[in-house]
This record gives C-alpha cells, structure tokens and sequence, in this order.
C-alpha cells in the first residue's frame, strides 16, 4: 500500500478534477455502509426468525445504538471536518491534536455509556420502549451491545477521520471486514449454537471490535494523522473545536435515538407487530440512505481540504453534484420500494401478515419524500464540513426531533396508527422546506467568495 505525504494529498484533494475525486472517494463510503447496514438488517432477518417480540426488541435496541454512534459520530464528524481544514491549511500539528483527542474522548464517554446502562439495563429497556413479552429479548440483545460501546464508537471517530484525510478506501476495509464477519457469525451464533437474539447480539458485538482493531491498525499504518496519547489535549479551545464541527452529528444521531424511542412507545398500543414493522421500514430505510450518505461522505473531505485551502469554487461545484447525482438515484429507489414494498418487508417477517400490513403503508407512504433526503443530506453535510455549527446543528435537529418528536406524539390519537406511518414522510417534508433558505445563504457566501477571487480588490468587474 502506497503512503501518501501530506503535501501528496493536498495535492490530490485540490487538484483533481471535483466529480471525479468525489466519486473515488464516495464509491469505498457507499459500499461500506452498505455492508454495516446489511449487517444490522441480518439481525432484523435472522432474529425475525425466532419471533414477532425478538424482532420487536431488536428495533428497541436500535435507539441505544444510536446513542452510542452519536458519540462516535460527534467526535469523529469533530475531529475530521475541522482536521481536513486543518490540512487544507496546511497544520499537521492541529490535526494531530483534533484527531488523538477525538479519538480518546469517544472512548471515554462511551465506556461511560457501558457503564451506566449495565446498571440500569433493565429500567432503560422499559424506557426505550419494551412491552412486557418484548423485555427479555430487549435485556438479552442490549446486554452485549453495551460491553461493545467502546469499540463501537471508536471505529466510528477512526472511520470518520480516515474520510476527512481521503483515505475512505481504507476506512472501508475495517467496516467491510466486520460486516462480512457478522453476516456468517449471525446464523452460528442463533441457530447453530442456540444462543437465540444473544447470538445475534454477541456477534454484533465481536463484529464491532474486529472492525475496531483493523481501523486502528491501517490508521497507523497509512494515515495521513497519527493517534498518540501525548497528543490528546481536551482543552477548552480544542474540545470547543471538535464541538463546532460534531455538534450537527450529535444533534442528528441522539435525536434519532430519542424519536425512535417515541415511536416505539407510540406503537406499544398497538402490539408487538407494529413495534417490529417500523423497526422493519427503519432498516429499509437505512440501506437506503447508506448510499445517499456514502456520496455525502465522499463530498465531506473535498469540501473540506478545498475550504481550508479557500478553493471555494470546487466546494460549490461539488455540493451540486452531488443533489443532483443523488435526487436521480433516489427516484429510481423510491419507485422500486413503492412497487415492491410487500415482498420487501415481507422478506424480513415472513409468516406474519400484520406486521407485512402494517410495514407496506409505513413503507410506501415514505417513497413520496425519499428524494427530498438528496437536498436534505448533502446541505447538512456542506454547512457542517464549512463550519456553519448553529445552522448544521438546527437543520440536523429539525427532520428528527423539531418534526418527527412532536408528530409521533400527537398524530397516533387523531388518526391512529397511521399517525406513525405517515410521521416521517411529513417530518421529511417540513424540513426540507426549512432547509432551503439555510442552504441558499452559505450558497450565496460562497458565491461571494468566488467573485472576490475573480475580481481582487482595485481590479474592474
């Protein structure tokens, strides 16, 4: 494997044409998240093997694992974004200190989190949203997934920061890697083995830590910015830094946890079916925008080194690129989940009509917004990466917890359990709308900017 210096990747990262660069870097993103979300549908389709309640719980489950992933995702969107400035200016010291101190800090929290949910498994099981008949699943499942919170966020903030120095290749191996391994030990674990929904858990969980050494590894090997403990600095100003660039993520991932929580127990009326159905869609729904954020991922490292480097006209060009490459690519998705929404769902809970029922509408009423998420992504994505915090943070707030929150909470006694299946599609909707004149306005700065360049000052315009 060949090593690049920093100079190579500015080079790289400033120079080569703008599509071209964001498609080599997003193809290695799409395809490793393709794989981690395949490996968590796996548990979905194997678990839904056992039963309606195990599959139940597995979608309960689904909010502590965002909980963990938004601090891996806040400390390594923190670190990365504001690292690939940083090289795009030229400071390897900074990044440096962005990336050890993101990386250490991720492990912190997150054994924090293991911490604290081993002693209250039980309550925060309620809490999320078990029934009676779904708890012990709930306990079982959550029970490794804790022991993993570590691994689980520190692959993340490695993962991230490889992306921002344009290494998405090489974070693609580690995620790749222990997708791959999950997929086999699954099955093992379940059925061969007979652990049951531990099982799948259990193999969730070595997945994670595999991952998590292999991630490491190739970031010392190939990494542009080392990990070194002498370099971790939490300082007001360095953790105010990663907090300008992570806030957004942390908004957008725990947000997503405390929305899935309400759904959960505004489907509990409902039963165990309705539970599972939408923990069902939420993962259709996640393999979906694996692609749309693998793309945005790609973008995320150009927009970066290329801001830093005051290129402001490649940061445009890509941002247009990239809506309208993805709004094309999610119509055409849209329409084959539309047409196809039964077998797909059905795919997961054979054998049961009502969770199927419940799941096509869920499913298919969501395929009317699903290319409004290309503008909705890739805007975020561009005011984080630019260091717009308060706005990045607002708009990442907005489709979960601002629309989705409130929605769940108030639909479901109006107009039943359509009132959870039609949240989404109306939160989407909403914040799409909200989006336009936050997205317009950096747009317009850089607009600005460029014309500063062409025309310097004392220069006829």
């Amino acid at each position: 494997m060949k090593i690049q210096t920093a100079d190579e990747k500015f080079r790289e990262m400033t120079e080569t044409p703008v599509r071209r660069l964001i498609l080599a870097l997003s193809v290695p993103t799409v395809i490793s998240n393709l794989i981690s979300t395949l490996y968590n549908a796996a548990d979905t389709f194997f678990v839904g093997q056992i039963s309606t309640s195990a599959s139940a719980a597995v979608g309960v489950a689904l909010s502590l694992q965002a909980i963990i992933q938004a601090i891996g995702f806040f400390f390594g969107q923190g670190s990365g974004n504001n690292m690939s400035r940083r090289l795009g200016a030229h400071d390897e010291k900074t990044a440096e200190i962005l990336a050890s101190t993101g990386f250490f800090s991720a492990l912190i929290f997150s054994s924090l989190v293991t911490i604290l949910g081993l002693l209250f498994l039980r309550p925060m099981s309620i809490f999320l949203g078990s029934s009676e008949t779904i708890l012990p699943y709930a306990m079982d499942y959550m029970l490794w997934i804790l022991l993993s919170a570590p691994f689980m966020a520190a692959s993340l903030v490695l993962n991230n920061q490889l992306r921002f120095e344009g290494n998405s290749f090489y974070s693609m191996i580690g995620l790749t890697t222990g997708g791959i391994l999950n997929l086999f030990l699954d099955p093992l674990f379940i059925f061969v083995f007979g652990l049951g929904i531990s099982g799948a858990a259990i193999a969730t969980a070595i997945s994670q830590v595999v991952s998590f050494i292999i991630l490491f590894i190739l970031s010392e090997r190939i990494g542009t910015v080392k990990i070194r403990p002498r370099a971790f600095k939490p300082s007001a100003r360095i953790l105010g830094t990663i907090t300008n660039g992570g806030l957004p993520s942390l908004c957008r991932q725990s947000v997503a946890s405390v929305a899935m929580i309400a759904l959960n127990n505004a489907a509990l009326p409902y039963g165990d079916a309705a539970i599972a159905a939408m923990a069902i869609v939420n993962k259709i729904g996640n393999f979906t925008n694996s692609i749309l954020i693998g793309v945005g991922q790609g973008y995320q490292p150009v927009c970066g080194y290329n801001y830093g480097a005051k290129l402001y006209t490649r940061v445009k060009d890509g941002f247009w690129f990239c809506v309208k490459l993805m709004t094309f690519v999610l119509l055409a998705l849209a329409l084959i989940e539309f047409i196809w929404a039964t077998p797909i769902v059905g795919f997961f809970r054979k054998g049961d009509p009502e969770v199927i029922a419940i799941g096509d509408i869920a499913l298919r009423l969501r395929c009317f917004t699903l290319p409004l998420s290309s503008w909705l992504i890739i805007s975020n994505m561009l005011l984080q990466t630019t260091g717009k915090m308060w706005r990045a943070s607002i708009l990442g707030f907005a489709r979960q917890g601002l629309m989705l929150i409130p929605l769940v909470l108030i639909l479901p006694p109006l107009i039943g359990i359509w009132g959870i299946q039609v949240a989404q599609p109306l939160a989407d909707t909403i914040a799409f709308a909200i989006s336009i004149p936050m997205t317009t306005g950096i747009l317009r700065e850089l607009n600005n900017e460029v014309k500063e360049e062409s025309f310097p000052a004392g220069a006829s315009r």
